[in-house]
């Protein structure tokens, strides 16, 4: 599969006036989202905490969290939290946006969609417990 990139418009959840447009890369061996500190800093985000990220090259570091920020992609919108990386780095989307949106990633057109089994919502998986009602 080639590299799969993306129109993202990000938003500060808490001061929607503070939103930004980017390209970023979608990579499903990625957990979560990802954004370089100027983009961070332009949309005013807020640490919260701080992570321990391992790396495809088996690298690992200390990285911190901000958050909240709301995220478009083909038309569905969600709210995460942003691993903060250095400055020039490429905006990434991971698996854990994918999932939540119910975004499907196809390798042959390099591109994202909505799931075809959920084309007008996102459905979420509750699987491995059942609920019950008294």
């Amino acid at each position: 599969m080639g590299k799969v990139i993306e129109k993202i418009r990000l938003q500060n959840f808490s001061d929607p006036s503070r939103s930004v447009e980017v390209e970023a890369a979608v990579d499903t061996g990625a957990t979560i989202l990802a954004l370089p500190m100027e983009v961070i800093e332009e949309l005013g985000l807020q640490k919260f905490k701080d992570v321990q990220v391992r790396y495809a090259d088996h690298r690992t570091a200390t990285r911190p969290v901000y958050g909240v920020v709301t995220l478009e992609i083909q038309g569905r919108v969600g709210h995460f939290d942003a691993l903060a990386e250095e400055r020039g780095t490429e905006p990434l989307i991971g698996q854990t946006v994918l999932e939540e949106l119910d975004l499907v990633v196809n390798p042959k057109s390099r591109s994202v969609a909505p799931n075809p089994d959920s084309p007008d919502l996102p459905t979420l998986e509750m699987l491995g417990f059942s609920l019950r009602h008294s």
